[in-house]
């Protein structure tokens, strides 16, 4: 369905271009008089589907044609899936940045990797401070998550206020950082909600999501009942809450902590330089523990989700440079299994158990808390709220779909399902669905930007489930036909150079053999490939990529 946003100028609108329809890569637009807000722009982590690809980020065409109408980008935390996009996507769209001073300090340092810091207007928010942008008039509320300073916003316009969550829970004892304001939360239910834009990551686990305080006192336990041998904890460097508890930890089990991994010293740096964990000892380095004992270390790693070239992926293949573990050492996941990771995180397990090493996991030991709510969390925010309209976001489509009935369930009134792309008019008659834009993704592949439905993609997953079939030939052009003199064939990923020389020979001989009836080298290939797919259809009921390259002799 094609809009005519012009028509549309004056109605309050919300589109997705990320997080609805997959946990991660959010991207949402607001629309109010002519004008659109971004909030968040974030990456997602890509599947087998895109072969060779690590990051994806949203489909930002839509957004491109309108970017002189955006007003402003608002990020709600420093999350990788709420701020990662902005290298690739900020250049696209120029607008100025609005978030809190945590998160800046975190875009600023990964925006000085790619040479656009100093380029990127970002302006600092504060908690309850209200701030007109362009038809917006925008309040952060401070909400606990894993990170330091999370966001909730309050979105006013003249049609409707919206709460956008970001994500979530409501941390009573998070050791680090501010609480959850749920004073200012009742204030803004009684104020009138219209819209609540929500989280739906963990719609499916009943009671809380747990406390970060709670779970110091599980680490400090475990850690001080390992009397032999190092520890290394391994955990999401994000959280900074954390490292905090780690740290605590390991004082009363009279261990050092170092750091190993880029990404945790870029957030323990930026925690201190916003005032926060000063009150622990400085970490050390991989090379400051030499001189103590196994006894008197604690690591904390990067890595805990499997990563190939993170630091427990280092340990557990005996190739980090500083450090090496050994039988009766101890390793801790402080992490969640996410799932899609299982299956690198048991590999890590089962390499650990073969070097003697202990491996203590969520499956069994307290060791760790999510950063999203649980049903009672989110039963306790429609409650503060009391919004009329609830939009289920962050999340694929069996959480949506479970978070939109529970919204129901806990007295909304409307509720509807949605993913990237629809556009949605809200209004006090409710919500509707008036139309879709072009949604998707696009491919971080090196240091290029492709679409996910690029000719590249399609055959890299043919190489890889079918292999390749690399043909040369050497023609000999005469005038209305030519010859085929030799031909010589390879076949990566698919046939044996040995093995397989017999097929091998054939189908050479079957190309040299073809009658060429012109000189036309597009006509030529294609009988070359239409012979070759014929011959490996028949003997091996593959399909693979073929690519032929023709030497002209003179």
């Amino acid at each position: 369905m094609n809009l005519n946003f012009k028509e549309l100028k004056k109605e309050l609108l919300f589109l997705p271009l990320g997080g609805s329809g997959e946990i991660g890569m959010n991207l949402n637009l607001y629309h109010y008089k002519g004008k659109w807000l971004i909030v968040d722009m974030g990456i997602g982590f890509a599947d087998n589907h895109f072969p060779g690809v690590e990051i994806i980020v949203p489909n930002i065409n839509f957004l491109i044609e309108k970017r002189k109408n955006i007003v402003g980008i608002i990020l709600t935390h420093a999350h990788e899936d709420h701020i990662g996009g902005v290298p690739y996507l900020w250049p696209e769209v120029q607008a100025p940045i609005y978030t809190n001073n945590f998160t800046a300090t975190i875009l600023k340092a990964k925006l000085n990797e790619y040479g656009l810091n100093g380029r990127t207007p970002i302006n600092i928010l504060k908690n309850n401070n209200k701030i007109d942008i362009g038809p917006f008039n925008i309040e952060l509320i401070s909400i606990t998550h894993s990170i330091l300073e999370n966001n909730g916003i309050m979105i006013r316009t003249d049609a409707g206020n919206i709460f956008h969550t970001g994500d979530w829970k409501i941390d009573e004892n998070p050791t680090l950082g501010e609480l959850t304001d749920e004073k200012r939360l009742k204030e803004l239910g009684k104020e009138g909600i219209l819209a609540m834009i929500g989280d739906s990551t963990n719609i499916f686990n009943e009671g809380r999501s747990g406390s970060e305080g709670d779970l110091e006192k599980s680490l400090t336990d475990l850690i001080s009942e390992c009397k032999k041998g190092m520890v290394v904890v391994t955990t999401f460097a994000s959280n900074a809450a954390r490292l905090y508890s780690i740290a605590k930890a390991a004082k009363k089990a009279k261990r050092r902590v170092a750091l190993t991994g880029r990404s945790l010293w870029r957030m323990y740096r930026a925690a201190r330089d916003c005032s926060y964990l000063n009150d622990i000892d400085e970490f050390l380095d991989e090379k400051g523990i030499q001189g103590l004992s196994r006894e008197e270390i604690l690591i904390i790693s990067t890595g805990c989700q499997g990563e190939s070239l993170a630091a427990v992926s280092k340990l557990a293949n005996n190739s980090h440079q500083f450090l090496k573990l050994i039988p009766g050492d101890t390793i801790i996941f402080s992490s969640k299994i996410i799932p899609g990771n299982d299956r690198k995180i048991f590999d890590l397990f089962n390499k650990f158990c073969k070097m003697g090493v202990e491996v203590l996991t969520e499956r069994d030991h307290f060791v760790h808390v999510s950063g999203h709510p649980g049903q009672e969390e989110v039963a306790m925010m429609y409650k503060y709220l009391k919004p009329k309209i609830a939009v289920p976001v962050h999340g694929e489509a069996v959480h949506i779909h479970a978070h939109a009935k529970f919204a129901r369930q806990n007295g909304c009134k409307h509720s509807i399902e949605i993913t990237n792309g629809e556009v949605l008019k809200l209004s006090e008659k409710g919500p509707e669905k008036i139309g879709q834009v072009e949604a998707g993704y696009i491919l971080i592949d090196g240091e290029s930007l492709i679409d996910e439905a690029s000719p590249i993609i399609r055959s890299r997953r043919k190489i890889r489930d079918n292999g390749t079939i690399f043909v040369t030939i050497a023609l000999l052009p005469k005038g209305k036909r030519s010859e085929i003199l030799q031909a010589y064939v390879s076949a990566t990923g698919l046939l044996d150079k040995t093995g397989d020389r017999e097929l091998i020979k054939t189908i050479e001989e079957e190309i040299v053999a073809l009658s060429v009836n012109n000189e036309i080298s597009s006509e030529i290939e294609k009988q070359v490939i239409n012979l070759v797919k014929k011959i490996i259809k028949k003997e091996l009921n593959k399909f693979p990529e073929i690519a032929v390259h023709i030497i002209k002799k003179l």
